[in-house]
């Protein structure tokens, strides 16, 4: 095995190879490739592709497993998606949201209290999964960081919402007290991994924290007022599966017809959960709108 190792050809010496060969030909390339070039695609990355299959496929040939390119597994590409499972699970978790919202905002009078931070955290997630569209779409350093960054900041509204929903209806100064400081959060968060270096490790790791203190939140907050409010079970069951399918991600294997990974298989999992969610903030927010109506009467 080791002497049929030393026989394969590295993937950098193919692509640098092959560039160089169709060097000459970029503007054939172009013109034989528009859908590419429209989407950002260069000669330099289309060689890098062709040249990543070359590998597999040799690797394969001598019996290796499925190796990875710059920490990731090979996948086919769909015209211009370069994962094309993420990115349509990313493009219908966003439709949904967007849906949802629709709905929220025909159903649930803007005198809510809680109608506006709702309408925001919805628009904070439809930006999120246009960015995770995007960079499933065409991976760059730009989309992969916009792609991170709206994660975060997706999970740190939540945290927000949860202030806002537990704390901030009785003491509204807490509530902005505390939207400052997870706006510095993420202001840090995001200027060391863009200024400083761009950890994956200490990204991770941020996330699990913030998810950590969203979680607990949450649930401790459902469990003190699940029977006195019924469909606050909903959000119960929105904590507990998105901690469970999170665990998709921990799952490592080569893409199933070289198009449906882990990640994928998250991503799709997660759409039914975001339809809930945001049953769960109608539900509540027009509570709360039949409550501060009833305090206002008897005022």
């Amino acid at each position: 095995m080791a002497g049929r190792a030393a026989r394969l050809p590295s993937w950098p010496a193919f692509v640098l190879g092959l560039h160089s060969h169709l060097l000459y030909t970029s503007l054939g390339w172009r013109v034989h490739k528009p859908n590419l070039s429209v989407s950002g695609w260069t000669c330099h990355d289309d060689c890098k592709y062709e040249c990543m299959w070359v590998t597999v496929d040799m690797y394969l040939q001598y019996g290796h497993r499925v190796p990875q390119f710059h920490g990731k597994w090979p996948f086919s590409r769909f015209l211009f998606f370069q994962e094309p499972a993420s990115a349509l699970a990313s493009f219908l978790n966003g439709l949904a949201s967007l849906m949802m919202l629709c709905r929220y905002r025909t159903s649930v009078p803007a005198s809510s209290p809680m109608y506006h931070t709702c309408v925001a955290f919805a628009w904070v997630s439809l930006n999120a999964w246009f960015w995770s569209t995007v960079f499933h779409t065409r991976d760059t350093d730009l989309t992969e960081k916009m792609d991170y960054f709206c994660a975060s900041t997706v999970i740190l509204h939540s945290v927000y919402l949860c202030c806002v929903r537990t704390v901030g209806l009785q003491y509204p100064a807490v509530a902005r007290a505390f939207r400052a400081f997870l706006l510095l959060l993420l202001t840090t968060h995001v200027s060391y991994l863009s200024l400083v270096h761009f950890d994956y490790g200490y990204n991770l790791a941020a996330n699990v924290a913030f998810g950590l203190v969203n979680v607990v939140w949450w649930l401790t907050w459902c469990l003190r007022n699940h029977r006195r409010l019924p469909h606050v079970r909903k959000c119960v069951v929105v904590v507990l599966l998105l901690q469970g399918l999170s665990l998709l991600e921990l799952l490592d294997f080569p893409p199933f017809f070289w198009v449906l990974d882990a990640h994928a298989i998250w991503h799709i999992s997660t759409i039914p959960v975001h339809i809930l969610f945001f049953s769960f903030l109608e539900d509540d927010s027009l509570y709360l709108l039949k409550e501060s109506e009833a305090k206002f009467k008897l005022a």
